[in-house]
């Protein structure tokens, strides 16, 4: 449950400092002792608008946010196009107060700045009613003025924390040293000032509220970051040295990081004019023989079939992320989805010869990176790593010692000189690259510039030197042998140690609950609620989605009466994938969707495995239950 924990949502305009003042709070609680999870809500217009965090903080650990949330720092708009209440889009300068309401837990707390916001406005809204009516405790708080006093006006978010910290009963000196490490001079010593003048400020009120920061401890050190982080960094830990990529919401994150940190390993990052030129110039670095990636969101990532599929055909390893948001077309860019899978599965020309992975968590989004770059560089083939902008975006705090993994800097499957003096060529001395018999599809490759290692590399079929071929016999043999990469890589992931699915809850439970990506960890924590109030119910996350885990979702389906399928689309993409591999469960498979542009919280889950128990339409939030074929 999530009475035991501080929810804290902080509300203002795009250019107040939301993100980077919620960031500090995160890193406060983590260092507190605390486990956090962020979930970050920012609208999708260039001229701005209202923008949330939330920081779910507990001592035990937190996968998913939370049901809604029971503290709000409403800071008002102070970038508001426009305040009238008549306005296309409301009054703006409110919202971050006014839009807030609807989502904050019975007991909560507000703190608004009335610095910024007018109290005869407030006046007007149904705040007052609400408040009595959910015993929310309401601190007017003058933030502006009292920053104004010791510095600037944009210093009055220091100000929020700082009153934040007094009402909760929490150790302001953590926010202190997050300040001392970030600035220095007379900008570091006008926020210390702030922090002590608003905590001191805050602890004069007639505090009427019995909210308190939880307390804990951590075994060891902490690192706090975003799914954006662990891809970038199990990237470089795989060898990766070169990216290229065209900024693009969600994605961005990713390309900013890498482009951040390659230069320190002596590796290259290039923006380009488009992403078919960035997956493009992605395939010729590896064909060069240097790890590369590349990714995109969306309609990016479309521009990116083409290369795609020249990836597939002249087999060369290449790792793509695709970062998903509510579309068609440009949608919802700075919402969360799951609409893409289909899209990426399958998009390109012909027959799909690729991996993709679909990490569900901060921890499998380093590993599963990891293991694109591998089975890319091993099997010659593209990878795809596929997620969100929830799991791009949220942070939560993970033990530093995860990452202690030794470099992966191998280039797979790739001859020395001296193997290509032993290898087959041709008569005309062209190395045999494709040749036809691979017994795990694999054809060893050579890197251009390698004695003995000269072929030609074409978009078309070609014959096992590399030139074009239109022969029926070449094109079955060079097709199938591609083809039996996907079985060899389904063995190869099917013996590895640490599965990528993942399974949670009763081992003996009638019901199942199987989803896939960023909802797993969500999902879990549901699945524990169900089972605290009696339902028999268990889950699997699934990760590989292609060669899809036929065995181990097998397995869950076949030990369960009946399954739903959880998953942020309308048309039930992940269930359908599951049909069309594992036909004969279709009947036991029924959908629980959301795509409203939020993600899942864990009650929302609940309830709609509620009613699908009861054939029902779920009462909670904007989700839909489709009920399997035949019922």
């Amino acid at each position: 449950m999530t009475d035991d924990t501080l929810m804290w949502r902080i509300a203002g305009g795009s250019g107040d400092g939301i993100d980077s003042t919620s960031q500090n709070f995160a890193r406060a609680l983590m260092r507190a002792g605390l486990d956090v999870f962020t979930h970050r809500h920012y609208p999708s217009r260039i001229r701005g608008g209202h923008t949330y965090v939330e920081v779910r903080a507990s001592d035990t650990p937190v996968r998913s946010r939370g049901d809604g949330f029971n503290f709000l720092l409403a800071l008002g708009d102070s970038f508001a196009r426009n305040p009238q209440d008549d306005a296309y889009y409301g009054n703006e300068e409110l919202k971050p107060l006014t839009e807030q309401l609807d989502d904050l837990n019975e007991g909560g707390v507000i703190v608004y700045d009335t610095g910024q916001l007018d109290e005869e406005e407030i006046a007007q809204t149904d705040l007052d009613e609400r408040a009595e009516e959910n015993d929310w405790h309401v601190y007017p708080m003058d933030l502006r003025n009292l920053a104004r006093e010791h510095g600037r006006d944009v210093m009055r978010n220091t100000a929020g924390v700082g009153v934040t910290a007094a009402l909760v009963d929490m150790d302001v000196s953590y926010f202190k040293d997050l300040v001392r490490e970030a600035m220095s001079g007379d900008v570091m010593e006008a926020n210390l000032e702030i922090l002590d003048a608003a905590y001191e400020r805050a602890q004069e009120l007639d505090q009427t509220h019995d909210l308190t920061v939880p307390s804990g401890s951590h075994d060891g050190e902490q690192a706090l970051m975003t799914g954006s982080n662990a891809i970038a960094y199990g990237a470089l830990d795989a060898g990766c040295r070169f990216i290229s990529g065209y900024p693009m919401t969600p994605w961005t994150d990713v390309f900013t990081i890498m482009a951040q940190n390659l230069p320190k390993f002596g590796g290259v990052s290039e923006q380009v004019e488009d992403e078919i030129a960035a997956a493009a110039l992605a395939i010729g670095a590896s064909h060069a023989g240097v790890k590369a990636m590349s990714g995109s969101s969306g309609g990016g990532f479309a521009l990116m079939s083409e290369p795609l599929g020249l990836a597939e055909m002249t087999e060369t390893p290449v790792v793509l992320v695709e970062a998903m948001r509510a579309g068609p077309s440009t949608g919802m860019p700075t919402k969360s989805e799951q609409a893409d899978l289909d899209f990426v599965l399958y998009t390109s020309q012909g027959d799909s010869c690729r991996v993709v992975f679909a990490p569900a968590n901060v921890t499998e989004a380093y590993e599963q990176t990891r293991a694109a770059f591998r089975i890319a560089y091993e099997y010659q083939l593209p990878a795809i790593v596929l997620y969100d902008q929830k799991l791009g975006g949220e942070m939560r705090n993970v033990s530093a010692d995860f990452f202690d993994r030794e470099p992966n800097p191998s280039l797979g499957s790739t001859l020395t000189e001296e193997e290509l003096a032993e290898a087959a060529h041709h008569e005309s001395g062209k190395f045999r690259r494709f040749r036809h018999d691979g017994e795990d599809g694999v054809s060893p490759r050579s890197i251009p510039g390698q004695k003995g290692g000269r072929f030609l590399a074409t978009g078309n079929e070609s014959n096992e030197v590399g030139h074009i071929c239109e022969d029926p016999d070449n094109r079955v043999a060079q097709m199938d042998r591609r083809m039996r990469k996907l079985d060899a890589i389904r063995t190869d992931l099917d013996e590895e140690e640490s599965s990528h699915q993942t399974y949670h809850g009763p081992t003996g439970a009638e019901y199942g609950i199987l989803t896939f990506g960023s909802q797993q960890d969500t999902v879990f924590e549901a699945v524990d609620r169900l089972n605290e109030l009696g339902h028999d119910v268990k889950a699997l996350g699934v990760s590989d989605l292609m060669p899809y885990p036929e065995m181990e979702v097998t397995a869950f389906l076949e030990s369960v009466e009946e399954c739903l399928v959880v998953e942020m689309n309308a048309s039930g993409q992940f269930r359908g994938l599951t049909q069309r591999e594992l036909g004969r469960f279709g009947p036991k498979l029924s959908s629980l969707l959301k795509y409203d542009g939020e993600p899942f919280e864990p009650g929302e889950i609940v309830d709609g495995f509620e009613a699908s128990v009861d054939g029902d339409q779920p009462s909670a939030g904007n989700l839909k239950y489709v009920p399997a074929a035949g019922d």
